[in-house]
């Protein structure tokens, strides 16, 4: 029989067995947990390798680690520097979609930015085509190019920390040969024109005219150090061979004007990626559209930078635009941008934008981009949807940013889902806060996106106020008996001046009050020159009639009918 000593002894070498087994598992969990200890994201950084404390490692944590059923472990992103332009622009989803920002008119007070990047990014942008032109804040002998309301240098830095912000990569436009109107426009600079009388283009082959292009550049690529594209223009240039310098250099090269162009943009080209080693460059292919495949390759250029081929037309050529592909492949360049248009690319003048033609511009573009299966050694980058505001430095406003926004909306999501489907219109709605009705030209609701308050005071000026002023200057008795030639002489009839002096007050007095509230809206988004500029081209001539006919009424209502001045008032 087993003795109660002997019970006892079996008891306690049980608990040390126990205690033994319990000590080899702790030092093996130990053990286990440093293994899986999370690295630091410096080390993945190259700033050296550290370790955090240990965590508590899930059962599916562990088997993961063990099978490698799961991916690579997520690394936290570096902490985002302020000012930092670069953001993930070739992503899996396809080309990257860029909102041109045309800052030679109309360009828009930051704090508006800090409101729309965010909607750019929501409604699918992968980045911004920021086109300085005056509003860069150049120094030195460049001060001179700056508007009086150009962005400073803290604005630049705000620009860019916000476009860091929604995920949106920031790529600068300089031109550097065409559309420098508002360089060569100063006398300082005439001497550079290559038509003396028009600041159009610059002369590529006077010693200044690179120096001066190069400083420009150099400027706007100091402001952005990260920045992993760089747009230098080059489009349009009027009058390339017309200067005495240019006509002599075509009488030794064979009148070739198209090489002329190439030795221009070569040279700015390469300094580009010189001076910042792995930027790229990109330009527009207009000027590429004519010259050889061959004499392209032989220039060089495919090896400097991208073309961006460029159409605003409502239904465009999209064999012609295959062509250009095949030939610019042809020159040996590797990759290409596309560049449409969701608003200034229609009148001159346009104040409101035509959903219906900018979306079938889009629709054709998409077309193209996927056909772009037949280019497999060719590269299509993104697309640029471009937002004029001028058709160049010295010409009317085009449609406001805001009035484009549902336009933008509208392009950005057929992009995004191959056409302005269902799902599309949703999307955007959601965004908006408002139902885009393509047909009626208008997004239709109150609209929760910012400048929306414009947006729907534009339509309202746009389809009423010349209505109503015509039909008011229509009145049978306006017409009749209060005609230029009576206001000039000051003769006409009290009782006439009775039929129409209180609708026309009141007419006037409605849009006084209308202008007003207007006006406020456009300076909390615009600086006073746009203001001033938009309501003198759209605004001023009917109210100033008006105006002119309610003082005439009130003025001559008090002459009692008497007969005609001698002298005009």
């Amino acid at each position: 029989m087993v003795t109660k000593r002997q019970a006892l002894r079996a008891v306690a070498l049980c608990l040390v067995l126990v205690a033994a087994v319990k000590l080899l598992l702790s030092e093996y969990r130990t053990e286990r947990k440093q293994k899986l200890a999370i690295m630091d994201p410096g080390s993945f950084w190259h700033q050296g390798p550290k370790v955090k404390e240990a965590v508590t490692v899930h059962k599916s944590e562990v088997m993961n680690s063990i099978f490698n059923w799961d991916q690579k472990p997520e690394v936290p992103e570096p902490p985002v520097e302020k000012g930092a332009d670069t953001a993930p622009l070739e992503t899996s989803k396809g080309p990257a979609r860029i909102v041109h920002l045309d800052l030679k008119g109309a360009a828009p007070k930051v704090n508006y930015m800090k409101q729309i990047f965010p909607l750019f990014s929501s409604l699918g942008a992968d980045g911004v085509l920021l086109e300085y032109e005056d509003m860069f804040p150049y120094h030195g002998n460049l001060t001179i190019l700056r508007s009086p309301y150009a962005y400073s240098m803290e604005d630049i830095e705000e620009i860019k920390s916000l476009a860091k912000l929604n995920k949106l990569e920031l790529i600068p436009l300089v031109q550097v040969f065409g559309h420098l109107e508002f360089v060569l426009k100063h006398e300082r600079y005439f001497h550079l024109r290559e038509v003396r009388a028009f600041p159009n283009s610059l002369n590529p082959h006077h010693p200044g005219s690179v120096a001066l292009v190069k400083d420009m550049v150099s400027q706007v690529m100091d402001c952005h150090p990260d920045a992993r594209w760089f747009h230098m223009g080059a489009d349009e240039v009027r009058g390339l061979g017309e200067s005495q310098d240019s006509k002599n250099w075509l009488h030794s090269n064979k009148g070739d004007i198209g090489k002329m162009f190439l030795n221009h943009a070569v040279s700015l080209a390469r300094f580009i990626t010189e001076r910042r080693s792995g930027v790229r460059v990109i330009l527009w292919d207009d000027m590429l559209r004519k010259i050889s495949p061959a004499t392209i390759k032989e220039s060089g250029l495919q090896d400097l930078a991208s073309p961006t081929i460029w159409n605003y037309l409502k239904k465009i050529d999209t064999d012609g635009i295959g062509t250009l592909i095949s030939r610019y492949h042809e020159a040996g360049f590797k990759g290409v941008w596309f560049a449409s248009a969701f608003k200034g690319g229609t009148g001159i003048d346009q104040r409101w934008t035509p959903l219906d033609y900018q979306l079938q511009n889009h629709l054709s573009w998409i077309k193209v981009m996927n056909s772009m299966t037949k280019y497999p050694s060719i590269t299509l980058h993104g697309i640029l949807l471009t937002g004029w505001q001028r058709f160049e430095h010295h010409t009317v406003l085009c449609e406001l940013l805001p009035v484009g926004i549902p336009s933008l909306a509208m392009c950005l999501q057929s992009l995004k889902h191959g056409a302005f489907d269902e799902k599309a219109k949703m999307e955007a709605h959601h965004i908006l806060g408002c139902n885009i009705k393509v047909e009626k030209d208008i997004c239709e609701g109150s609209g929760a996106f910012s400048g929306s308050q414009i947006y729907h005071m534009v339509f309202y000026i746009h389809t009423n106020l010349q209505k109503e002023v015509e039909a008011l200057m229509k009145h049978y008795h306006i017409k009749g008996g209060f005609s230029r030639y009576h206001r000039k002489y000051n003769f006409a009839n009290p009782r006439i001046i009775g039929f129409f002096q209180g609708r026309l007050k009141k007419l006037l007095d409605k849009w006084e009050t209308y202008i007003e509230n207007f006006r406020m809206e456009m300076e909390g988004i615009y600086f006073p020159d746009t203001v001033e500029e938009w309501m003198e081209e759209n605004v001023n001539a009917n109210m100033d009639l008006l105006r002119e006919n309610a003082r005439d009424a009130e003025r001559i209502l008090k002459l009692n009918g008497q007969p005609k001045s001698l002298k005009t008032l």
